[in-house]
């Protein structure tokens, strides 16, 4: 028989199974290792999902005409004119990625760190992965020197690096990338002829537009660029699995959709018509929908930047939070005394956290950081309580003062004092 390969299963969904585990077990654990977002469903939306009960037949690839005509609406309002035959849609943003890493030739170029899908996509692609370093001041973008430097190494190693992800906000930092840089790399990737993909699943979730400009490369680069995005962050639809994809105008967007629509053939048929009436309805985004993803960013912002200002105030270093519900932070700053206590890499911090104080991370090195790293990400959207609690916390002035919160953000407070010795 032939040897199969058995490759880890992803690291965020493992961590979620052993927290619904040791729960069920009794443990009081905080959980920050997985990025869903937990909010209550709109009832809006429980209706569409109801109405499109009968839509039980296959229909296009792609998706219906009039679901894909809301999603190029979306992407207009955006900045970025759209044509619905410049879209598909797909159970999940994350098929619509492993569909491009095996349609789009060549080997892939990755921040670092990087949502820990990525790179094992690729590589069941058959690509080889280049991490590149983000920049000091964000994450989401390799930094455009280094990834210059690392594109000229792997070809001059016999590698073919053309494919360059990018997340925008990003996960794992819970940062924006600014405009500037977006133009420095899309220029990069016109001298050097790399198609990007924009992982843009969490623009709707920048905490403060008016701070926080935004810039899609597709905006820049449009000849380029692939966006994708989804309803499981800004909606809180993870489990009805709803994603989307906006392609490149001319030839080459016509080949590569055309080539995604085939792959997408062989794989997943078609996104299930129930769920083509949710996004037809949440992409023409009604009021309800937007006043819901406005409370929705303004929770999130408000509740990761009580946990940024509580990692700082451990010692560590961090980016502040700018968009989704992800902090980043590095606890280099106290590694003497960590080591005193075990702890010498991103696995052992990991470990200790969760054997002295209940809190569950997820490791930089399983997101393509350095092992030695003192670094992990922590996913604020899970602090939110059961489904009336949720309600409550969208609609506080200051979310962070609800009791069941305010607990919660004070055991992470007293962990990370336990893990540094300071309690």
């Amino acid at each position: 028989m032939t040897a199969v390969t058995v490759a880890p299963p992803s690291p965020n969904l493992a961590l979620n199974q052993l927290v619904d585990r040791r729960r069920a077990e009794g443990a009081s654990l905080v959980h920050l290792a997985f990025g869903e977002a937990r909010l209550p469903v709109l009832p809006q939306l429980a209706a569409q999902l109801a109405a499109g009960a009968s839509r039980s037949a296959y229909g296009p690839v792609a998706g219906a005409e009039s679901v894909r005509r809301a999603v190029a609406g979306y992407f207009t309002r955006r900045r970025l004119p759209t044509e619905p035959d410049r879209v598909m849609v797909a159970p999940g943003s994350k098929p619509l990625l492993m569909a491009l890493q095996l349609v789009v030739p060549g080997d892939l170029l990755l921040p670092r760190p990087a949502w820990n899908s990525y790179a094992p996509q690729a590589r069941y692609a058959g690509k080889k992965v280049f991490g590149v370093p983000v920049p000091a001041e964000c994450g989401g973008v390799p930094a455009p020197d280094a990834l210059r430097e690392t594109l000229h190494r792997a070809r001059a190693a016999g590698a073919d690096p053309r494919l360059l992800v990018l997340t925008l906000p990003d996960n794992p930092t819970g940062t924006v990338a600014p405009p500037a840089l977006i133009r420095d790399l899309c220029a990069l990737a016109r001298a050097e002829d790399l198609l990007i993909v924009s992982d843009e699943i969490y623009r709707d979730l920048v905490h403060d537009p008016a701070a926080t400009p935004y810039l899609s490369p597709a905006e820049v680069a449009p000849e380029r660029t692939v966006v994708t995005s989804g309803l499981s962050k800004t909606l809180g639809l993870g489990g009805w699995r709803i994603g989307v994809a906006r392609f490149p105008s001319g030839d080459t967007g016509a080949l590569l959709r055309d080539a995604t629509l085939a792959a997408a053939s062989e794989i997943w048929s078609t996104l299930a018509g129930p769920m083509q009436q949710v996004a037809e309805y949440a992409y023409a985004e009604p009021p309800e929908i937007t006043a819901r993803m406005r409370a929705s960013a303004r929770l999130h912002g408000a509740v990761a930047r009580a946990v940024h200002r509580t990692a700082v105030e451990a010692g560590a270093v961090c980016r502040p939070p700018t968009g989704g519900f992800y902090v980043y932070p590095d606890f280099a700053p106290l590694r003497d005394r960590l080591a005193a206590r075990g702890v010498t890499d991103s696995a052992s911090l990991a470990a200790r956290l969760l054997d002295d104080a209940g809190i569950v991370v997820l490791a930089g090195h399983l997101l393509g950081d350095a092992p030695q790293a003192l670094r992990f990400k922590a996913a604020t959207s899970l602090l939110y309580g059961d489904e009336r609690q949720q309600h409550e916390a969208l609609h506080a002035a200051d979310p962070t003062r609800l009791p069941h919160i305010a607990t919660e953000l004070t055991r992470i407070a007293e962990g990370f004092a336990r893990l540094t010795g300071a309690a």
